[in-house]
């Protein structure tokens, strides 16, 4: 059977998209679901979060530019 979705309603962001989790108001990169929790990993690397699914949101344009101008100002750094 297909659902659709309502035209208001936003589909939640997929493995390797940027993602907000709303509960900690922090922004990284969906890496999975395991458990009934969506793991998000820093944007800079680090150690995966756990959040609840109806927490996790797409950024708003502006905290998408701000995180992917983080990874690059990182990589920069790095010399990458």
């Amino acid at each position: 059977m297909l659902v659709r979705m309502a035209s208001n309603q936003q589909t939640r962001p997929g493995i390797g998209d940027l993602a907000k989790d709303t509960a900690r108001g922090r922004i990284g990169v969906v890496m999975g679901e395991v458990g009934g929790h969506v793991q998000i990993r820093p944007v800079g690397g680090g150690i995966e979060w756990d959040a609840m699914p109806d927490n996790v949101v797409a950024p708003t344009a502006r905290e998408e530019l701000s995180a992917r101008l983080a990874i690059r100002n990182g990589n920069s750094r790095d010399g990458l």
